[in-house]
């Protein structure tokens, strides 16, 4: 705990009247990460987003005048190169998520997940802004959807942007299903719990890392504080059958519910893997919490930096290698805020 204390009293110092922009900052993520950004006492957060109804919300239930709101999208590349002039830190949060929607919708998720994150690195490094810290998922670890397959390329995007710049360093994050986040299957289980007295599962097997979003905000903030240039910060997450937290959240509720089968949807996977096979002998184990990636290509003195951290003693890091039990998720479930 006390090594958690001093590297977000490290991150605040590095925030102190600092201007940081969030892409995508009105989404359940950005919310949170502006909230903890405010504690630090930024000169400046500018929440860059393209929905105008969560700006002016936002605006409402924050009202802080170190709070600015920019409307713009990440495709608009002229737009990001005016937005991001004057800014130390940029979060890049903006992204097309659900599965379903990508694999629907193919360009439309590269235009946002892939020359997005290029725009991004582009007026970033124009701009010369200090960091750049991007939020990939677990999807993106042996993509078998376009959604992964659009990450995957995000992040080998901003892994390769610090061979293009001195000055602004490109970090990523891969996180895993945030709990209670917008389109979270924790929130549509409550929801079909309450109204429908039935849980709809695509598949019964089907197992998934998840984190809290308390969770989320320090990953993000550690890859901030911490790195360098170049890596991927990854949280050791628990996993979890998906049919255990149904049967958790149906306990909770003391309901009679049935549990429907409707069969795997296009580009889902039974379970998730945190670190791809071919990431593993370039995997380091950062702390007791951590791991760090490291990339192929070479970026000078990245792997020198690390070169004193242990290599992972694992051979695979699949959600479906270890689940915790229904008390377990109980308890992740109340940190989380979903129950009380």
């Amino acid at each position: 705990m006390e090594f958690q204390i001093n590297k977000l009293k490290e991150a605040g110092e590095m925030f102190t009247n600092a201007t940081i922009l969030v892409t995508g900052g009105t989404g359940s993520w950005g919310y949170d990460l502006v909230k903890k950004l405010l504690t630090y006492n930024p000169k400046e957060i500018i929440v860059y987003s393209r929905n105008e109804d969560k700006q002016v919300n936002m605006r409402r239930e924050f009202d802080d005048s170190r709070l600015t709101f920019s409307l713009g999208d990440v495709r608009d590349r002229q737009a990001l190169f005016y937005a991001f002039k004057g800014i130390d830190y940029v979060f890049h949060l903006a992204a097309l998520k659900h599965v379903p929607v990508c694999e629907e919708l193919p360009l439309e998720a590269v235009k946002t997940n892939v020359i997005g994150t290029q725009n991004v690195i582009d007026a970033a490094i124009y701009n010369g802004v200090k960091k750049v810290i991007n939020v990939s998922t677990d999807k993106a670890a042996d993509p078998a959807n376009f959604y992964g397959f659009t990450k995957a390329i995000g992040e080998k995007l901003i892994v390769h942007a610090n061979s293009l710049s001195k000055d602004t360093k490109f970090i990523c994050i891969r996180g895993g299903n945030v709990l209670a986040t917008n389109g979270s299957v924790v929130n549509l289980f409550i929801d079909e719990i309450n109204n429908k007295n039935k849980i709809s599962i695509t598949d019964k097997r089907m197992t998934r890392f998840f984190l809290t979003m308390e969770d989320a905000i320090n990953l993000l903030l550690k890859a901030a504080s911490e790195g360098i240039g170049g890596e991927i910060f990854v949280m050791k997450m628990p996993s979890c059958r998906i049919m255990d937290l149904a049967k958790v959240l149906i306990n909770h509720f003391g309901k009679k519910v049935s549990i429907v089968e409707s069969g795997i949807r296009p580009g889902e996977k039974l379970n998730e893997v945190l670190l791809a096979s071919n990431e593993i002998e370039d995997t380091v184990e950062f702390d007791k919490d951590y791991l760090v990636v490291l990339p192929k290509i070479e970026i000078k003195g990245l792997r020198e930096h690390y070169s004193a951290f242990p290599s992972v003693k694992t051979t695979s890091y699949s959600s479906s290698d270890k689940f915790l039990t229904h008390e377990e998720i109980r308890k992740m479930l109340v940190k989380a805020k979903v129950l009380k």
